[in-house]
């Protein structure tokens, strides 16, 4: 199996958005570590969250993905057990509670999940300023960035809280900080909806004890990669966007763990 990082590669890949910052840990992941691991994927299907699944499975998770689209989880299930992998899909929109409830359930009869990741979102159009954005495209961007992240902590959440151990890590993105970037304007649905998954992870992680009852909430920014959101041309890979989280879900864990925190390339970044 591949080691998915490397101290060189890192050091190349960090700080996109946070000049200056440091990775807390250099170390390659290592494969096998996530062996037992239950890891749910919401838009598992594509982008991110196709390559965070791919990474997550590659370490020896058995991945769940999660997906709107059934042809789309098809096809990403397919191509993880044409690999050897160990996968399922469940067709569901995260921003429908009902949905995420029933789904919820046929996972839960069956697998305890240990770790979640938040990767559904979309991207708001590139005109929707504040004064310039309908009701609609408001509600479609809040409705699958920050309800779909509301709805998989609430459905997976519990069973980690009651065991005492998990791993929640929401994909959000620099835009949504209250400082740097997130200061520019425009895209306001999805700055504001971004805004509202780094506020939930930080309350989040407060409600569960920052860590000390077994359960690390954290969000991660993948920076601009090459996905259908970020277009051919973006600098960096999904697979480099996805690393951190792979970080997240495998980190060595003890007393100066830090958690609720939003992370670029491993290093920490100021809401």
């Amino acid at each position: 199996m591949r080691v998915f990082a490397s101290r060189s590669r890192l050091s190349v890949m960090s700080g996109e958005h946070n000049p200056g910052g440091l990775a807390v840990d250099n170390s390659a992941l290592v494969p096998g570590a996530l062996t037992n691991q239950v890891a749910v994927v919401t838009g598992g299907s594509r982008g991110i969250g196709f390559a965070a699944a791919k990474g997550l499975a590659n370490l020896g998770a058995q991945v769940i993905l999660i997906g709107q689209n059934s042809q789309n989880i098809e096809k990403a299930n397919n191509q993880l057990q044409s690999l050897g992998l160990k996968s399922q899909g469940f067709v569901c929109d995260v921003s429908d509670a009902k949905q995420m409830d029933q789904v919820g359930s046929q996972i839960l009869e069956k697998i305890t999940p240990t770790i979640l990741v938040n990767s559904a979102g979309v991207m708001s159009e590139r005109t929707a300023k504040t004064l310039r954005t309908s009701i609609e495209e408001w509600d479609r961007v809040l409705r699958i960035n920050l309800n779909g992240v509301f709805n998989a902590i609430r459905v997976f959440a519990p069973v980690m809280v009651e065991q005492r151990i998990g791993r929640i890590i929401s994909v959000t993105a620099c835009l949504g900080r209250m400082s740097g970037p997130g200061t520019n304007g425009g895209l306001a649905p999805y700055r504001i909806s971004k805004a509202g998954v780094n506020a939930l992870t930080k309350n989040f992680a407060a409600e569960t004890g920052n860590g000390k009852r077994g359960v690390f909430v954290d969000a991660m920014c993948p920076a601009h990669c090459q996905t259908d959101m970020g277009g051919p041309d973006a600098p960096r890979t999904a697979e480099q966007g996805a690393e951190t989280i792979l970080w997240l879900a495998a980190r060595q864990i003890d007393e100066n763990t830090q958690t609720g925190l939003l992370w670029e390339d491993r290093a920490v970044v100021p809401w």
